[in-house]
């Protein structure tokens, strides 16, 4: 269990990338773990508050959820980097829970707290989890003969060495040495104490003696809970997947997450995404239905209103889509009409998300047309968005010579642009 540190210090060298009052930044902990070489293998990520920056935890399910999506939030590279694992601290209540099948399983070690209580069916759970490919620890370790089971299951098991005296240490350790499991050494805070957890054979080492825990932020996209609802009630009942295509579609801020979800490490994907419903397809409603349970889970104090960069994006979104529309109609390529209201939305997630747009970019795996659109304003999706920049600033000139030689009028545009309009602003009404 994640208990609240109140030593100085506790939490340090955070990025600034939002005020502590914003509600749309996002805040994790993480401390490094190392091997015997000193080597960063992983970080514990550890549950922060907003108003404090400091762990208060009061309901272990709500922190072990809130993390789980600040980390999908901030995102893999950014929060652990490339090759390392996040250690995720979760109860009774979330190990039981589908949740954990959000989180790429390759690169997170789920860590069971003490607080669990060892019976058949966490046992079940463990021994599922470790067979679908995830690694499992057991955080602060003080042996009892209901963990043995679960040593048999779990990877790594983690011993707080300040809780035990050096008889019950050894003691400790001997015992472990008979289950394939790594040690690791948590609460290390002086050469003497990492000399003495070296000694007994720790593999793994984690405490002040090394590093104390940062804090890294991320922005968040706060959707209306009416949406998730909406939502998770179309892939609770089976709708048809245009149905659920078309919430997607009129919440930005979803597509983007699920792009992202389709493109983490967990889903494996070797294919560039073309459209809302390819990425909904290889998701599947199972993991969408994860998704929307985590976000009612974890976003409390939603406010249900829209932002105006959103309304933005969803506009641009459905105007490129019916221009695309228009063109096909008189020979544009037919696929581009899926492309252009993906490629429409997108195309604020920078300002949405505060962080450059390549970066943004490089977390999804988009087809080709799409990134020389929203990078350099390439290819017919390029020109298209061009088109709805330059008539949100109302720069006329510039539209007309982006007409010429297409197959759009200027009719087109303005019959687009109303539609669009019109379309949004029933979606800002329905919030």
């Amino acid at each position: 269990m994640e208990k609240k540190d109140n030593r100085p210090g506790a939490v340090t060298g955070y990025k600034e990338q939002g005020s502590v009052d914003d509600q749309n930044t996002v805040f994790i902990g993480r401390q490094p773990i190392l091997d015997k070489r000193h080597r960063i293998i992983g970080f514990e990520l550890l549950f922060r508050s907003a108003d404090s920056l400091d762990a208060n935890v009061i309901d272990n399910t709500e922190a072990s959820v809130r993390t789980i999506s600040n980390f999908l939030n901030i995102g893999l590279q950014d929060l652990i980097g490339k090759r390392e694992k996040g250690f995720l601290n979760v109860g009774t209540e979330v190990l039981l829970s589908d949740i954990l099948e959000l989180v790429p399983k390759d690169r997170v070690v789920i860590e069971l707290l003490e607080t669990i209580e060892v019976n058949p069916e966490v046992i079940s759970r463990c021994r599922k989890l470790k067979a679908e490919g995830y690694s499992l620890a057991l955080d602060d370790f003080i042996y009892e003969p209901a963990y043995d089971p679960l040593l048999e299951i779990v990877d790594i098991v983690k011993v707080d060495i300040l809780q035990m005296t050096p008889t019950s240490m050894r003691e400790t350790v001997d015992r472990l040495k008979r289950y394939p499991v790594t040690l690791l050494a948590e609460k290390v805070e002086d050469q003497s104490q990492y000399d003495d957890v070296l000694s007994l054979g720790f593999d793994l080492f984690q405490g002040y003696y090394f590093a104390k825990p940062t804090l890294v932020t991320g922005k968040r996209l706060d959707p209306s809970r009416v949406a998730v609802l909406k939502l998770l009630e179309q892939v609770l009942v089976e709708t048809d997947v245009g149905e659920v295509e078309r919430t997607f579609k009129e919440n930005p801020h979803f597509t983007y997450n699920l792009l992202r979800i389709v493109n983490s490490v967990a889903m494996g994907v070797r294919q560039n995404i073309e459209s809302v419903r390819q990425a909904i397809v290889l998701l599947g409603r199972d993991q969408i239905k994860r998704w929307a349970q985590l976000l009612l889970f974890s976003d409390k104090n939603t406010s249900g209103s829209v932002s105006p960069l959103m309304q933005t994006a969803a506009k641009r979104g459905r105007l490129m889509e019916l221009l695309a529309e228009e063109s096909a109609n008189n020979g544009l390529s037919r696929g581009v009409v899926d492309l252009a209201f993906m490629t429409g939305i997108l195309s604020l997630i920078d300002a949405l998300l505060g962080k450059p747009l390549e970066e943004v970019i490089a977390e999804l795996s988009l087809a080709e047309e799409v990134q020389a659109a929203l990078l350099t304003r390439e290819g017919e999706l390029g020109k298209l968005l061009m088109l709805t920049e330059k008539l949100e600033q109302g720069e006329f000139d510039d539209i007309l010579t982006l007409l010429e030689g297409s197959c759009l009028e200027l009719g087109h545009l303005f019959a687009a642009e109303q539609k669009a309009s019109a379309w949004t602003n029933r979606l800002v009404d329905s919030f």
